[in-house]
């Protein structure tokens, strides 16, 4: 978290250009390349755009397509905005055209944005099963619907009947190795109440103090945190909400002079600047920092997420196939250009295995706090060099990922995990994970708080079921 104690030896890695791209090829040498589902066929009259761009036009092209707007997503090889349409006839061929000077590729698909919905209201009425999740895949136009190992027998049954329900062409199903959960850790380690989760991004709150983003499966499981394992409090939590319309928490530094820079810790001494908070968008590559697993990267699968956490009933997140493990909980998901996308809530898998993770918008956790990205307090941007811990807080805005600082700060050299926990790992991790998840599962807190203490693994042993990321 920030603190005016952290030395000033971070280097920050300017946003936009060159710069940028350099400290992603530095940190992560091999981004996933697109899964694009979508069919070309002729010349493409398309424009090349960046990932933010496209955000852009795809918002205006839902506006002047209407109903016959479909969804759509980026393919990162082309760079290019693919856009789904239904029911082109009659003048909707003019709508189309314009949307084709627009600058996007069209492809006419058979399931509208309404049979979408609906299908996926049916599923939240009839397949709400713990260990399960589904967001609308526009690459397919289909809901890709995941289930963890945990769903079997006759909850499978109901799952797999519900979706034949739906009508062929409309669903997916996908099983998953591992199980869901929640993962508390993430950027700069934060201790809490037996817990360990990750600072997302700095922010300045409504009232003007300096404040931090994290998970909500967080702020429900320790009112203070610190940025040190059994260290005194330096935040408490504002606002939280987990399980339900989201997973975020708003965390105000008790001290309002601290400095909050807007910036997320990667590693190796090098940091990120956050400049504004960024819609995500399928097909775009994400990068997430956690203070278990460091710095890893992925692709967004899906949009308006919603996830069956032991918990409790999670919508409105964002599906991606980047890893994450307990402790990564709240931590920072952010495109290499600066842009805040999101904060770790939970998934199956781990970072050996791979597996889903599902992240809060930041965007909606902004509005619905009345936070805002950004230096607060005395400013600037200390950029801490991550070692140490939970400063990590980093920076306003960010995430900073107090990566480094956890797992002995090391772990993160490039973009890779080494000590994974390790640092923590014993603190928190054994123990005070996974008891957590039963104790806070029954008091709805998000028994993340278990992962959290898994910082080094320990927390993760036993655990069954969705779970958070704390």
């Amino acid at each position: 978290m920030s603190h005016k104690r952290i030395p000033k030896r971070k280097a920050a890695i300017a946003v936009g250009g060159v710069a940028a791209l350099g400290a992603a090829a530095l940190l992560l040498p091999q981004a996933n390349a697109s899964q694009d589902g979508g069919a070309r066929g002729g010349a493409s009259t398309a424009r090349t755009l960046k990932a933010d761009d496209a955000d852009d036009l795809a918002a205006r092209l839902s506006k002047l397509l209407g109903d016959a707007f479909a969804g759509s997503y980026y393919d990162s090889a082309n760079r290019q905005l693919v856009v789904n349409v239904t029911d082109v006839s009659g003048d909707d061929n003019n709508v189309i055209v314009q949307a084709k000077k627009a600058g996007a590729e069209v492809r006419e698909v058979d399931n509208s944005t309404a049979e979408l919905q609906a299908a996926a209201r049916t599923l939240r009425t009839k397949a709400t099963i713990p260990g399960t999740a589904w967001a609308v895949d526009p690459r397919t136009n289909k809901i890709l619907v995941t289930a963890d190992s945990t769903v079997t027998g006759t909850r499978w049954d109901r799952l797999e009947s519900t979706v034949d329900g739906l009508g062929s062409g409309m669903a997916t199903v996908k099983k998953s190795a591992g199980t869901f959960r929640t993962f508390v850790s993430g950027g700069d380690a934060i201790f809490g109440g037996g817990a360990r989760c990750s600072l997302g991004f700095n922010v300045t709150a409504g009232d003007g103090s300096p404040a931090f983003l994290t998970a909500g499966h967080c702020g429900v499981a320790a009112q203070q945190w610190s940025d040190a394992q059994n260290g005194a409090p330096i935040a408490t939590v504002d606002q939280a909400t987990f399980p339900g319309n989201g997973d975020f928490a708003l965390v105000k530094y008790d001290d309002p002079n601290t400095q909050a820079p807007s910036d997320v810790n990667v590693g190796g001494g090098q940091s990120v600047q956050i400049l504004q908070a960024t819609e995500a968008t399928v097909g775009q590559q994400v990068f997430r920092m956690g203070s278990t697993t460091g710095l890893h990267d992925g692709q967004v699968l899906g949009l308006d997420a919603t996830v069956n956490y032991p918990e409790g009933t999670v919508t409105g997140l964002i599906q991606t196939d980047v890893c994450a493990e307990p402790g990564d909980s709240g931590g920072s998901l952010f495109t290499q250009d600066g842009g805040a996308v999101g904060l770790t809530s939970g998934g199956s898998g781990d970072c050996t295995s791979g597996g889903e993770t599902f992240f809060q918008p930041v965007t909606t956790a902004l509005a619905a706090t009345g936070a805002t990205l950004g230096d607060a307090g005395a400013g600037g941007q200390q950029a801490g060099d991550g070692q140490q811990a939970g400063d990590g807080q980093q920076a306003g805005g960010d995430q900073q990922a107090g990566n480094d600082q956890q797992a002995g700060g090391d772990r993160i050299g490039g973009g890779q995990e080494t000590g994974a926990g390790a640092g923590d790992g014993s603190a928190d991790g054994s123990g005070a994970a996974d008891d957590q998840s039963g104790a806070d599962a029954t008091n709805g807190r998000a028994a993340g708080t278990g992962h959290g203490s898994g910082a080094g693994n320990a927390g993760r042993s036993g655990r069954s079921g969705l779970t958070d990321t704390h």
